[in-house]
């Protein structure tokens, strides 16, 4: 099963929270209205129905 990481911020109308987490290091990419919203990895966790994720 592939690592999976939960989204905070982006815009609102952005489809999933939770996702396949990029590689250690690596800004994640996620195709968005013709486009694409970045996001990077922090040191936090957050609980959810997937378990603890890293957000």
């Amino acid at each position: 099963m592939a690592n999976k990481a939960a989204l905070e911020g982006g815009p609102d109308d952005l489809r999933d929270r939770i996702v396949e987490a990029a590689p250690p290091g690596e800004d994640l990419k996620v195709a968005h209205r013709g486009g694409y919203e970045h996001f990077r990895s922090t040191s936090r966790t957050q609980d959810g129905p997937e378990g603890r994720l890293p957000v």
